[in-house]
């Protein structure tokens, strides 16, 4: 990504609700972020702050109690037209997933069919956007190649016959299958140990440079986003909070959520540290608290926070860094004591 480059993907004033018995939940609630080409852009936050609704939205897979209430989703591609990703058409989406957007689900076994083998699973989702079997086999044994498997093995087996973490490679090879700009990955590494974590890790960034493909990272795991990403994008309740580059974003965090979250992260550089707990729990999304719904569980809450919902605004000393907090300043001067 270059300072000069124009975003692929512009999400702009999204909401999401989902309908239960006790009323909405508004599950994400007007975020706006760019994506760039060839960027890594990774949304942290707790479970259920919306980070898998929002990606879910982006490429139309939401549940049927899930509405998009407003916003607009508008993707470029490499020819550089423009797609209004809601217009789209049931056979118009078809063709957009896969060949423009992929998706790396975090569950590498639930994602498969486990009664049909790897190579059928290649070849439906070819013959979907008409590619052939001799081209859809030549292209996916050349992807298990680069993701380090064993092509031979992997092509005919049984998704129950390969380890977890081979299998998260296969998801990804076939997510790379038809050349999308964009690659959607939640917690691709949260079922596997260490070691496979780091292949992993090792192999998506290898081929992200090879490919040049942009990925929408979705963590909870703050070493693993700081390792991979190039930006930051902090959530909390539905809301982006924070977005920002991973440095700035880690080492000098704007937004008192942000800042909560890297103190409650053991660290093996430290010592005996002792580690900060979020007080409270996440807010009731049916019924959410006025003002920063951040407030109820903030050591820099004052009135303020209490009454005005702050906006997500650019930092005055770096235009890449943004912020929705009422005492940013106040953040950031507490890191400096």
């Amino acid at each position: 990504m270059t300072s000069s480059s124009s975003p692929i993907l512009q999400v702009r004033d999204l909401s999401v609700t989902y309908q239960t018995r006790r009323g909405k939940v508004r599950a994400v609630n007007n975020v706006s972020f760019d994506l760039y080409p060839c960027e890594t852009l990774a949304f942290i936050g707790e479970s259920g702050c919306g980070k898998t609704t929002l990606n879910l939205a982006l490429i139309r897979l939401l549940p049927k109690t899930a509405t998009i209430e407003s916003g607009s989703i508008c993707y470029t591609k490499r020819d550089g037209t423009v797609i209004d990703v809601q217009s789209l058409d049931n056979k118009e989406m078809r063709r957009f997933l896969w060949s423009e957007c992929s998706m790396v689900f975090q569950g590498a076994l639930n994602a498969f069919n486990p009664v049909i083998r790897i190579s059928d699973m290649v070849y439906d989702t070819a013959a979907a956007h008409g590619v052939n079997k001799s081209d859809a086999k030549d292209r996916a044994m050349e992807l298990f190649k680069k993701v380090r498997l064993d092509g031979n093995r992997v092509f005919n087996a049984f998704p129950h016959e390969l380890s977890g973490g081979m299998r998260q490679r296969v998801l990804l090879a076939i997510s790379l299958l038809l050349n999308p700009q964009i690659v959607i990955m939640d917690e691709p590494t949260t079922a596997v140990d260490i070691l496979t974590q780091r292949s992993i890790l090792d192999v998506l960034e290898q081929m992200r440079e090879e490919l040049h493909f942009s990925i929408l990272f979705i963590s909870h795991d703050l070493a693993v986003a700081a390792e991979i990403a190039d930006r930051i994008a902090t959530m909390y309740a539905g809301e982006l909070v924070e977005v920002g580059p991973v440095d700035d974003v880690f080492y000098h965090p704007r937004h008192a959520y942000t800042f909560s979250l890297l103190n409650a992260a053991p660290r093996l550089s430290t010592g005996s540290e002792e580690l900060h707990s979020i007080p409270g729990s996440p807010p009731d999304l049916i019924k959410p608290p006025g003002g920063c719904k951040f407030h109820p569980r903030c050591s820099f809450v004052t009135e303020i926070c209490r009454t005005n919902h702050p906006s997500l605004l650019v930092t005055e000393d770096d235009p890449r860094h943004s912020v929705a907090c009422h005492h940013a300043d106040q953040v950031f001067a507490s890191q400096r004591r």
